[in-house]
């Protein structure tokens, strides 16, 4: 073999083992009101050091599982993912699925996805079959409308309105090829948090991000589904989390800084801690800004 030859043949191989050795950093794919980026730090801090799977019943834009992923902290592990916003699950489905995702991509790059308001309410009130336009329809909604939010009414219908940005990244290709990936160990569940039960062991890693016990009635967004996730929600899934902690699952939960939510945990308050979040989905910017939250676990740390 010729020097030269060899020397490409070299290079080649170091190009190869580089881009195997890439770290694959997926983020969350949508704005969801209530994501957990601003508070990835002090869930992390909270998990247990040792756990099975991954459990994560009201996955939304998945921040946390994201981070684990992007981490290494799932490796070897399968994560089970949970929501009952069905439109929310299928875009996660379509993404998972190699064949889909291109099919996805090609769509959010047509033309038909234009970032124009008499477009926008076209395609808001479109009720697409096909779970790949399905699909686009709701990350170019997620992208183009106001404040990033998803918001429906009591009949299921998206309602937000059009939030006139100049130029959103609609199609963000390097990063959906990322979540592909780091969906390939995940079951993805369209359902009710109490399906958790099904799935989960002795050991696993279970966390709960529901929508928050209301603080006063100008904070009470719960509109991710047309059913609202009442107080009685609430009971209901404190006596989950209490199943669970039998169980032997190390059960991690996050909720607004209350006195219900303290009152529904208090046989644990040794283990409740309050911490600092940044919130951006008040109409009125003044109001944005940090807030108390409660991180309550079914485990010690000491």
């Amino acid at each position: 073999m010729n020097n030269a030859l060899e020397l490409e043949l070299q290079g080649v191989s170091l190009h190869l083992k580089k881009n195997i050795n890439k770290e694959i950093v997926a983020r969350p794919f949508v704005k969801w009101a209530g994501g957990k980026s601003q508070l990835l730090k002090d869930l992390v801090l909270s998990m247990p050091q040792k756990f099975n799977d991954y459990i994560e019943p009201f996955v939304g834009g998945g921040a946390l599982f994201f981070h684990l992923f992007s981490t290494g902290r799932l490796a070897g592990k399968k994560a089970i993912l949970i929501d009952s916003n069905n439109d929310l699950i299928n875009v996660y489905k379509v993404i998972k699925s190699s064949k889909k995702l291109k099919e996805l991509v090609l769509e959010l790059e047509s033309d038909k996805y234009e970032n124009d308001e008499d477009n926008y309410y076209k395609i808001r009130a479109s009720k697409p079959s096909d779970s790949v336009e399905a699909a686009a329809r709701i990350l170019f909604l997620n992208r183009t409308c106001f404040n990033g939010l998803y918001r429906v009414n009591s009949k299921g219908q998206f309602n937000t309105p059009f939030g006139r940005y100049k130029n959103p990244r609609i199609c963000d290709k390097e990063n959906l090829e990322a979540v592909n990936i780091a969906l390939k160990n995940a079951t993805l569940v369209s359902g009710d948090f109490e399906e958790t039960i099904e799935y989960a062991e002795s050991g696993d890693f279970v966390y709960f991000d529901p929508p928050y016990q209301p603080i006063s009635k100008t904070a009470s967004f719960t509109a991710y589904t047309k059913d609202a996730f009442t107080s009685g929600d609430q009971a209901r899934l404190s006596r989950l989390f209490f199943r669970l902690k039998e169980k032997g699952c190390h059960v991690l939960l996050s909720n607004s800084y209350s006195e219900k939510i303290s009152v529904l945990y208090g046989s644990i308050d040794k283990n409740i801690v309050s911490v600092s979040a940044k919130r951006m989905i008040n109409c009125n910017a003044e109001k944005r800004g940090l807030v108390k939250e409660l991180l309550i676990s079914s485990y010690s740390k000491g």
